[in-house]
């Protein structure tokens, strides 16, 4: 559902991301960790479209980014990291407006108010965006991802911000929407959400992937036992990158 082949992103003479590929199959949920600075935000902005790559080839849902790119943004929902919603719209007002720049308002309106409850944002459904909280635009730039059915989801720190009931409701639609064969791409630096969420890990350093795989082969790769945490992973092999330099662990 969503393949990246070998992306390459500099900003003039600095390095983004470089060569990177891999692919979220249907169905599966994937995390992209790496500390702050490693790419990760790149990555989502390039697939999102909202920054063009240097290099490389995009594919969602079977669209070319490059060639399709009116298609490929169809399929295509994305939360940043930091909410920008429309401040003068209502709630509703913004969900439809989404709902109507995709061309998906059959089922718009049991869609938007299930989404609306499911974030207890449904007494908030006509006020202005504007005298929501920060946590309430995250739910709602959440729910506008969500609204026009992609197959495709991106998600750059979906967490931060909300509390922990909006947390867990964040997490069973993430789970839903694997159970229901999207792909999910998600961005963050809680580890234990993505061990807990995610059926494969990538790990960026440096705008370099440091390794792939699953929880149980990234334990192989960092060599270490079934009782270390992921923070314990993520913190060798970063690290380790780190002393060899990125040319050479590329």
């Amino acid at each position: 559902m969503l393949a990246v082949e070998n992306l390459t992103k500099y900003y003039r003479t600095v390095r983004g991301v470089e060569k990177l590929s891999f692919r979220v199959a249907a169905g599966e949920m994937v995390g992209l960790l790496g500390p702050n600075g490693a790419g990760k935000t790149t990555v989502l902005r390039c697939i999102a479209g909202i920054v063009q790559a240097t290099d490389g080839r995009i594919t969602i849902n079977g669209h070319d980014l490059s060639t399709q790119e009116e298609s490929a943004k169809r399929s295509l929902g994305f939360v940043p990291e930091v909410p920008n919603p429309y401040d003068l719209l209502t709630l509703w007002e913004h969900l439809e407006f989404v709902a109507r720049a995709y061309g998906k308002t059959d089922g718009f309106r049991d869609r938007g108010e299930r989404l609306l409850h499911r974030f207890d944002l449904s007494a908030k459904r006509d006020e202005l965006v504007l005298t929501l909280s920060k946590g309430m635009k995250q739910k709602l730039a959440i729910a506008c991802a969500f609204v026009h059915n992609p197959p495709v989801i991106l998600l750059d720190e979906p967490l931060i911000g909300i509390d922990p009931r909006g947390q867990r409701a964040v997490k069973e639609l993430l789970t839903e929407a694997t159970a229901e064969s999207r792909s999910v791409l998600i961005s963050t630096h809680i580890l234990a959400t993505a061990e807990e969420l995610c059926d494969r890990i990538i790990i960026l350093n440096q705008g370099t992937m440091v390794t792939e795989g699953t929880l149980g082969a990234l334990h192989k790769r960092a060599n270490m036992g079934e009782d270390k945490s992921l923070e314990d992973i993520f913190l060798s092999l970063t690290e380790e990158q780190e002393q060899v330099g990125p040319a050479d662990s590329a």
